[in-house]
């Protein structure tokens, strides 16, 4: 096992409160994959923050190898005076890496690196410092929240750049599908705690629900031995003082850790305010178009959206999902086309951008929209604090400006004031935006029981599948040309019907094919054994002699690895372990070449060879 290149002991971190982070760990190796779960203001950006050196522990051991390099992406940016996106990103590169991979990364995700930071939108923003961390290749990336804005096929590139980066990774998310793509391993911190599952997160829900049942029993076990010490002092045979006043020491110490549990964080228990029903024909679109300029953004589209559907929207940034969805809800005419609303509507709505939130605003005086102490929830009069709670704030935190929330709270907060207003069309735009797992599970649980109609848009695949009834897609998405077609069903079942239709028309396209042949005169093009070339000298060299050259590495790589593994070793002769540091990394670089080059050419040889 390669020794750590950052390690994290005991970390202890309180703001004035009780402790955010006590007692927590984390050890990165070279190679990992790790993704950092826990609730929301749980401390996961904290202690991300710690490990990159931006915040300091005030309890704790902090080791970096001191060859490594950290590059962390933060959930907001600073631009700074940087006047374009090229000059930002390059600025992230050290003295010895190449320039040419900050161009490449900024053509990929969609930007020239000319824009002005200033005037770039929240996806754009997401883009750019995903280039400025990812350019210098370093040894450990950490990435908070890093698909936040991307649409679909810039976070499903992101996950194929990552798989082959040569990074150690850290990420915090809450895209399910993301998270289960890339981890290999899963550090949950819960209560100051950190916990760690050599597994990727795909295996975490079920590992942390497991732990929690048995940490209930542990505990039911603790107050029934409480019980019986109890009952020994009261009832007992009376023995030496000495023993009785040990065993009273030893019920007071039961006492104060039973007393002294910190039980999981709560789950959210409030429901959204439903509306009157509203008529059974929410939407109608009959061939409704938008344009700007000579750019088509909605072609002719038509739809009907029935009471209790659930529409997704998805495309990528700048299809046109927000004109579509303005459009559909009314607050936009098209340019032709008819758009008729169905009866008794109320719509409530989340907006991603979070521009319904002041800053200045305290949590107290936004949910009752600042009328006084108390709101009225499903008919029920609620003093504020009390349904803050239901929603896993503190009284306490009623005074609070807004300004101070975590993203995750921020979020938490609009869908408490979303959920206490009566509606019967629910509009959400990105509502997975920082939510935790499982406060996410929450709102998947209340789009899937809601009985009014949801419209949503969402690049969150895994919460598309759970929730949707159809989905709203571009035509193309890798060219959209304003074209929409709705699916049936979820993400899946999109990728799924457009498989389907794809082999259909290249399976028409050959027989068309087929057909203009044979009326030509000309025959078929077989399908049997084409003439086939070999293989050169040179490679069939390399075919036979790689596997050796890779065996030979393996065995330089775990040498170096057995001595680097002596604890002693980096404070005797720091200059020794950091070559031999470097030497295995060309080594494992010089497999990863060699294990490609041996691929290539056996996939040529199995060509070749029928």
């Amino acid at each position: 096992m390669a020794p750590p290149i950052l390690k994290l002991d005991d970390i202890f971190l309180s703001f004035g409160g009780a402790p955010l982070l006590n007692g927590a760990n984390l050890q990165i190796e070279p190679g990992d994959r790790i993704c950092l779960v826990g609730r929301n203001g749980s401390g996961k950006s904290t202690l991300m923050k710690i490990a990159a050196g931006l915040v300091e522990a005030q309890s704790g051991e902090v080791f970096r190898h001191p060859s490594s390099t950290i590059r962390y992406l933060e959930q907001a940016p600073d631009f700074g005076s940087y006047t374009t996106v090229q000059a930002y990103a390059e600025a992230g590169l050290g003295p010895g890496d190449d320039p040419y991979r900050v161009t490449y990364l900024l053509e990929h995700l969609g930007l020239t690196g000319q824009e002005d930071p200033a005037s770039l939108s929240g996806g754009e923003a997401r883009r750019a410092a995903l280039a400025r961390v990812m350019a210098p290749e370093p040894d450990i990336l950490m990435l908070d929240e890093p698909t936040n804005h991307l649409d679909l096929p810039t976070i499903e590139w992101l996950e194929g750049e990552l798989s082959k980066s040569r990074s150690a990774l850290v990420v915090i998310s809450h895209d399910r599908r993301f998270l289960e793509k890339i981890s290999t391993a899963t550090v949950w911190l819960d209560r100051g705690l950190s916990r760690r599952l050599a597994r990727g997160f795909a295996f975490f829900e079920e590992w942390r629900d497991k732990v929690l049942e048995e940490e209930e029993i542990e505990q039911h076990k603790l107050g029934k031995q409480i019980e019986r010490e109890e009952h020994w002092l009261r009832y007992g045979v009376t023995a030496r003082r000495k023993r009785n006043m040990r065993r009273l020491g030893n019920l007071q110490s039961l006492r104060a850790d039973y007393r002294g549990h910190k039980g999981p964080q709560g789950t959210i228990q409030a429901g959204v305010t439903e509306g009157r029903e509203s008529g059974k024909l929410v939407v109608e679109a009959d061939k409704i178009t938008k344009a700007y300029g000579d750019r088509t953004i909605v072609a002719p589209f038509s739809i009907r959206v029935h009471r209790g559907d659930c529409i997704g929207l998805i495309g990528p940034n700048g299809a046109g999902k927000t004109t579509l969805l303005k459009m559909l809800t009314g607050q936009m005419k098209p340019d032709s086309g008819k758009i008729k609303l169905g009866t008794n509507l109320e719509i409530a709505v989340l907006d991603q951008k979070r521009e319904d939130l002041n800053p200045d605003d305290t949590l107290a005086n936004y949910l009752t929209d600042g009328r006084g102490e108390n709101l009225l929830v499903n008919g029920e009069q609620k003093h504020v604090t009390g349904y803050m709670k239901e929603f896993l704030f503190q009284p306490e935190q009623a005074r609070t400006p807004i300004r101070n929330l975590s993203g995750g709270e921020r979020a938490r907060l609009m869908l408490a004031r979303i959920m206490a207003k009566p509606s019967n069309l629910l509009i959400l735009d990105e509502p997975t935006n920082d939510l935790d797992i499982e406060t996410l599970d929450l709102l998947q649980e209340i789009v899937a029981g809601y009985s009014g109609t949801v419209i949503l848009v969402s690049h969150d695949r895994d919460f598309l599948d759970r929730t949707v009834t159809s989905t709203i897609a571009p035509a193309d998405p890798e060219n959209p040309d304003g074209r929409w077609i709705e699916y049936a069903g979820g993400y899946s079942d999109m990728l799924a019907q457009r498989k389907g239709v794809e082999d259909e028309r290249k399976k028409a396209e050959k027989a068309e094919k087929a057909k203009a042949q044979e009326a030509s005169g000309k025959p078929a093009e077989s399908g049997g054994v084409k003439s086939r070339g070999k293989l050169s000298f040179k490679q069939k060299f390399a075919l036979e002699n790689l596997p050796k050259e890779m065996e030979k590495a393996q065995k330089q790589i775990a040498a170096h690895e057995a001595k680097m593994a002596d604890p002693k070793l980096f404070t005797k002769d720091p200059a020794t372990f950091n070559t031999l540091a470097a030497e295995t990394e060309k080594l494992r670089a010089s497999v990863t070449r060699m294990e490609e080059e041996w691929l290539e050419l056996e996939m040529l040889r199995e060509e070749l060879e029928g």
